[in-house]
């Protein structure tokens, strides 16, 4: 399942929405599989989530079901039950391989509200001319050093017409492979700031657009569900439910 993250809903932490889920699952009457156990639960896993801040069009699920469904049924009644800001966008049938094995990398656009754009555009220069960027991080396990620009496969910048009157806005557009510790929007802007001095005035506006494997001839992420959709043009055998696109 791709699901967007919008709105206010960016601020929710991931247990939150994994709690709104799981009760969306049971208001919408799924058939969701449960784990065995002394504490069972209910078969939902996620793969890539955007950090807690970060608004997403393309996060994604998976659910394990006792029995076959149709997953255009699916992603009306779990977008019907799940609160304004949680939006299912398309459901298909599993078919083959991990999910999470296919989210290679992502693409993310940063609005930076009162950035000058020539500052940014050097900036995004220098960044992508240098061999390394290292940058450090706070994570789980401490404080990680680690290089911000291998993982960058692509960056621009560009200028937008202001919200504000009298106020530019900059938007970064990159494209970002999936690596471990994995790089994030806010470790290219730590990586900007290091190369060439480049801050924004206030905290970036940041959204992922699209999450996938990485087109070889593009360079962009396509869409993680092609393959199932691939086996079921093509007559592969299944349970019962056609697949119906909820774009």
């Amino acid at each position: 399942m791709r699901y967007a993250k919008r709105g206010r809903l960016r601020f929710t932490s991931h247990r939150d929405i994994s709690r709104a889920v799981e009760r969306a699952v049971r208001r919408a009457g799924i058939p969701v599989a449960f784990s065995a156990g002394f504490s069972p639960h209910p078969k939902i896993s996620y793969a890539g989530a955007a950090p807690t801040g970060v608004a997403s069009e393309a996060e994604y699920l998976e659910l394990g079901l006792t029995e076959p469904c149709d997953p255009g049924r699916i992603r009306a009644d779990l977008d019907a039950s799940l609160p304004p800001g949680l939006d299912v966008i398309d459901v298909v049938e599993a078919r083959t391989g991990a999910l999470a094995d296919r989210l290679e990398g992502s693409t993310w656009e940063l609005r930076l509200p009162g950035a000058d754009s020539e500052l940014a555009r050097a900036a995004v220069e220098k960044f992508l001319a240098a061999g390394t960027v290292e940058v450090e991080r706070l994570t789980k396990k401490g404080m990680r050093r680690f290089d911000a620009r291998e993982a960058v496969l692509t960056l621009a910048s560009e200028r937008t017409a202001a919200q504000v009157p009298g106020q530019s806005c900059v938007i970064l557009r990159m494209v970002v492979r999936h690596v471990t510790p994995a790089v994030r929007p806010d470790d290219v802007l730590t990586g900007l700031r290091l190369v060439a001095d480049f801050a924004p005035p206030v905290p970036p506006e940041v959204t992922r657009l699209a999450q996938g494997p990485l087109d070889a001839v593009t360079g962009e992420p396509a869409d993680p569900f092609d393959l199932d959709r691939d086996m079921t043009r093509g007559g592969a055998a299944g349970p019962a439910g056609t697949h119906v696109d909820g774009r």
